[in-house]
């Protein structure tokens, strides 16, 4: 009854934002959130920076990329909103979590300055849960399960499963919390909330009920999936978690590159699921299931792109959804190959064999 109260009203909605959008939030709260996300995410930088070699820079725009098109393949959830799996809990798996950091973070970025996925005051609080708590908490979860077990075994999968669904499930919760938090801490002078009107008993249950039962599951089916494809295709991947990052001299990443060709054509798959995303709402939308507009919310300006919810003007939906995939991937690429080459570390030059003259 909790979730089919708080259900969207509009029947007929097509797409809608992914993530915390602006308004939601109270600025100060976003603000807050975005210096801590920042700090940890230089951190991981320069923690990355000293893993990573100039000849495994496509490797990790490639899991950027993975990681944007996942996040447009949207699912259904219980109480009538829908939601997505991540990526970042393979990314992990694969780059480590200061890797997972850096491609997470960037695809968040290209999707709220080119898609109005997401808020822009709200990246922080976006980076925050997707890029840096979600990625680190699946490689520890992944790396205590895993153990010592050899890179093709069943174990892995398994532990690649559980940690997609752990971790997926605690940024959903988390997520909740920061939605239930703001109407207690930001109201106006007539008491009525200033930004997300929804008190914790509600928002926390409607964000992580149905991720545990659906999202997170998705997440954790894809992280499995992609671990089983890579011990049969490329298994010197699996072993390139940090600190070893571009270590294995024998890793490629063609199939990736073609299991990634294959999501960006099945992408409209996730414009089939009904229903926005719960917290992403229109004003008109709160207003119809709370009866105001929250004043912070009303005054916020937000940032809708020049691709708005990945629709280009004059296209069907579906070429439309595809080819935003096929840009999103190529900005996200470009930009992580950009941060790539600056921060990684330079070939190593041979030292000079002097030559030896006989008498």
């Amino acid at each position: 009854m909790l979730l089919a109260s708080i259900r969207p009203p509009l029947a007929d909605w097509v797409h809608q934002n992914m993530h915390i959008p602006d308004g939601y939030l109270a600025p100060v709260f976003s603000l807050g959130l975005l210096v801590i996300a920042l700090a940890w995410l230089a951190f991981d930088i320069r923690t990355f920076s000293r893993q990573l070699n100039q000849r495994m820079v496509p490797l990790v725009a490639l899991f950027s990329a993975f990681v944007f098109v996942i996040m447009m393949f949207n699912v259904p959830l219980i109480g009538g909103t829908t939601g997505h799996a991540i990526g970042a809990t393979i990314a992990a798996i694969v780059l480590g979590p200061a890797g997972a950091a850096l491609a997470v973070s960037i695809a968040l970025l290209i999707q709220a300055l080119f898609f109005g996925d997401g808020g822009i005051l709200a990246w922080g609080a976006n980076v925050l849960l997707m890029a840096l708590i979600m990625p680190h908490v699946a490689y520890f979860i992944y790396k205590a399960l895993a153990g010592a077990s050899a890179i093709q075994s069943g174990r892995r999968v398994v532990a690649a499963f559980v940690a997609g669904w752990a971790s997926l499930s605690l940024i959903a919760g988390l997520a909740g919390i920061l939605f239930g938090l703001q109407p207690v801490l930001f109201r106006a002078a007539d008491g009525t909330p200033l930004y997300a009107p929804f008190p914790l008993t509600i928002a926390l249950p409607a964000m992580l009920i149905p991720h545990m039962l659906v999202a997170s599951v998705i997440e954790g089916l894809v992280s499995a999936g992609i671990v089983w494809f890579l011990q049969r295709t490329n298994p010197a991947l699996l072993s390139l978690g940090a600190p070893e990052v571009g270590t294995a001299t024998n890793a490629r990443w063609q199939p990736l590159a073609i299991l990634l060709a294959v999501l960006i054509v099945l992408s409209p798959l996730g414009l089939l699921a009904g229903g926005a995303a719960w917290g992403e709402w229109a004003t008109e939308e709160i207003e119809a299931m709370v009866g105001f507009v929250p004043a912070g919310m009303e005054a916020t300006t937000t940032w809708s792109g020049p691709l708005p919810e990945y629709e280009i003007a004059g296209l069907s939906p579906t070429v439309s959804y595809i080819l935003s995939a096929l840009i999103g991937c190529a900005l996200v690429g470009l930009a992580v190959w950009l941060v790539g080459r600056a921060i990684a570390r330079k070939p190593t030059a041979e030292p000079a064999t002097a030559s030896i003259k006989k008498p």
